[in-house]
């Protein structure tokens, strides 16, 4: 871990602010005692339970960083107050209906114009065409602000076949501990982040099989095929489409193929990311599907993005200030990521948001087994039932611990090995969790400009800091 990285309170300072020092804002009350900080054991729980979109099944269930980054993404695009429409009728209901209808002509010509859909021909005998589907996403910013209606027209790769409708569809992606060592790069080395958005990336594949879909509703029909059945006709597809199963890898390879035509150099550890090398500076390509983040120099970083333009058709976004769900801001005395707007999200999803905060991120342990809040459940202790969102929760605070909050990796560590059976117990210490987020929404790490960064470790040794295994 580099000195230069710190947990912070997102203050205009950039320092940290107890709260011991603080008086407590108008009609709140005040911080709790250590003793009160407890939540009981019988704290009854609360009948307003919620769920991701997907149901978990804890006995088959891996917690790890994928299931914590699909719960994240669940609670992202969900708000009870504002569903996005499922289809084209339900969007001409709306009082938005303009924005939506701009959004499905835009993503029709773009179709047209990368040349997806080939001859409308008489399906094969033996061939299932794929079905399709219209997706309608409004994109945020780091604030949650609406700034882009988007309408996708996907195909229902979920009837493809493998080794008949494709082959591989494995492609690599940036991870966040590698985004936070490029934040680190371009803080230690004085460099610039730009970030890009390839529009309607998918597009740009070449299919590696012959795929046909149904003809959308709507499309318009050659006259010579009205005279049978639309149902025997299908659409033969000339490149890759969203939501076909091999869709992200033909994108990547085809994003790879110009980056290496180019003279950049794949690394062969992290395969999402290019790097070219000249006397003159570097620029490295850090690619996350449809978003790139170029890190260099200032010379190198402009003939990439130009490089880039001339391929594909691209968004310059400028400064990277959202990516991977963080929040991303550039101070004069450094670099700044924090998760404040999904951590808002977090508390709102488990209706906690409303709680009164605490000051710490877990309950003081006891070296006495039937003491410690800790304890595995007990003969005759009711587990939890499923409509107690302990793997939603637990998912959600692990994608937060692993991105910008470290301070509460340790507990929610702890508190996802209870994940297969939890009790009441354990879900209050979920609960305080929570709590402690709700008091310390605006924490993130920081990373300061200095000239000789050290590196520095640190341990942490206790005794019988596991009273079960003592």
């Amino acid at each position: 871990m580099k000195q230069a990285t710190n947990i912070i309170n997102l203050s205009k300072n950039c320092a940290h602010k107890s709260p011991e020092n603080e008086p407590p804002e108008e009609g709140t009350p005040e911080e709790l005692s250590p003793e009160e900080e407890q939540v009981p054991e019988n704290d009854e729980i609360s009948i307003h339970y919620v769920s991701t979109g997907e149901i978990w099944d804890r006995n088959k269930i891996v917690v790890d960083n994928i299931f914590s980054f699909k719960v994240a993404l669940d609670i992202t695009r969900s708000n009870d107050h504002e569903i996005e429409p499922q289809t084209v009728e339900q969007c001409r209901r709306r009082n938005d209906w303009p924005k939506w209808k701009e959004a499905i002509q835009a993503e029709l010509n773009s179709l047209l114009k990368r040349e997806v859909f080939g001859p409308i021909v008489q399906t094969p005998e033996g061939v299932m065409p794929v079905g399709y589907k219209w997706v309608f996403v409004r994109k945020r910013n780091e604030k949650n602000e609406i700034i882009r209606y988007k309408a996708r027209l996907v195909a229902q790769g979920f009837s493809q076949r493998p080794g008949i409708d494709y082959e591989e569809t494995y492609s690599p992606v940036m991870d966040a501990i590698t985004f936070r060592f490029f934040i680190s790069l371009v803080v230690t080395e004085n460099l610039y982040m730009r970030l890009m958005d390839v529009v309607t990336a998918y597009l740009y594949g070449s299919l590696d099989n012959d795929i046909y879909m149904k003809i959308p509703e709507g499309y318009k029909m050659p006259e010579a095929y009205n005279s049978k059945s639309r149902n025997m006709y299908s659409i033969k597809l000339q490149r890759s489409l969203y939501g076909l199963k091999q869709s992200g890898r033909m994108w990547y390879n085809r994003l790879s193929e110009y980056l290496l035509k180019e003279g950049f150099e794949n690394n062969p550890i992290c395969p999402c990311v290019f790097i070219k090398k000249l006397e003159s500076g570097f620029a490295i390509v850090a690619v996350y599907v449809d978003d790139l983040n170029l890190v260099g120099t200032p010379e190198e970083l402009t003939k990439t993005a130009d490089y880039l333009k001339n391929e594909f058709e691209i968004k310059d976004l400028g400064k990277t200030k959202f990516c991977l769900g963080l929040q991303i801001e550039h101070l004069p005395d450094g670099i700044l990521i924090h998760q404040s707007t999904y951590t808002e999200k977090v508390l709102k999803h488990f209706h906690m948001d409303k709680a009164h905060p605490l000051s710490t991120p877990m309950v003081v342990r006891s070296l006495d087994v039937k003491k410690d809040p800790f304890r595995p459940q007990e003969v005759g202790e009711e587990t939890l039932g499923p409509e107690v969102p302990y793997l939603s929760a637990i998912g959600a605070l692990m994608y937060l611990a692993n991105c910008t909050r470290p301070d509460i990796a340790f507990s929610v560590n702890l508190l996802a090995r209870y994940s297969s059976a939890p009790t009441l117990r354990h879900w209050n210490r979920v609960k305080h969790v929570l709590r402690y987020l709700r008091g310390t929404t605006d924490m993130g790490l920081f990373y300061p400009n200095k000239s000789n960064p050290q590196l520095v470790g640190y341990a942490d040794v206790g005794y019988l800091s596991d009273p079960h295994k003592g």
